[in-house]
């Protein structure tokens, strides 16, 4: 493809939008499909050539999904508008895979409680902390990032965790995090972090139900494996 042709040069068939018209959305390339969703280039390449840099730039789909405004917005042909654009079309994809798009969720296993929070965080680069509170049956209520960073047990504080669940009247908690490298196998300091948020739960009456660990598309539940 010559990323200097316009689309209308391109012959019909061939241009995104008719594609998906014929032969469907799940026909086009992930390049094809956010040119569908910038709708026009540059003065120099058009959104095929555009979209197929964005994503070369950001190493696919899943650098997309976790890049900044501010980063996309150092790309070449990339301004606020098709920033905004792009931020949108990221953010309504965590929420329709994730508890943000305000259906209501029981948790009912370990798997459905990481599978939950998994697209969000699974491909972040630093180690993010999620709070999962639930209700008496074990339906979310909320779910709010609380930490971000190394997690030791020296800045993981209890009450920053224990004041959001007060906050929310929650009867337990999950908390969920991920580790980048991958491998979702629980540190000492996951195990000592758990150890004190279930102790100090038993205190102001709020159950640690499990701890979450994701690595990648694996996760590890503490409570399987009878840490908790």
């Amino acid at each position: 493809m010559n990323e200097n042709l316009k689309i209308s040069d391109i012959p019909k068939s061939e241009r995104p939008q008719e594609k998906l018209i014929r032969l469907g959305s799940s026909a086009l390339s992930n390049h094809e499909l956010l040119a569908l969703i910038l709708r026009t280039g540059t003065s120099k390449e058009n959104v095929l050539g555009l979209s197929m840099r964005i994503l070369q730039e950001l190493d696919g789909i899943n650098g997309l999904l976790n890049t900044s405004h501010s980063e996309l917005m150092k790309i070449s042909g990339i301004k606020e508008v098709k920033a905004a654009q792009i931020m949108a079309l990221c953010e309504l994809f965590k929420r329709f895979k994730s508890f943000k798009s305000g259906e209501e969720f029981k948790i009912s296993d370990p798997k459905s409680a990481a599978m939950i929070v998994m697209n969000e965080i699974s491909s972040l680069r630093q180690e993010v902390l999620m709070l999962m509170m639930l209700n008496t049956k074990n339906i979310i209520i909320s779910i709010k990032e609380v930490f971000k960073g190394s997690l030791n047990s020296s800045i993981v504080h209890p009450r920053e965790i224990f004041v959001e669940a007060i906050k929310k009247s929650a009867a337990s908690i999950i908390i969920c995090h991920n580790h980048p490298s991958g491998d979702p196998t629980p540190s000492k300091e996951d195990v000592n972090i758990t150890l004190r948020i279930k102790e100090c739960g038993k205190i102001v009456g709020i159950d640690l139900l499990d701890h979450i660990i994701i690595g990648g598309k694996d996760f590890i539940s503490l409570k399987e494996q009878g840490i908790i």
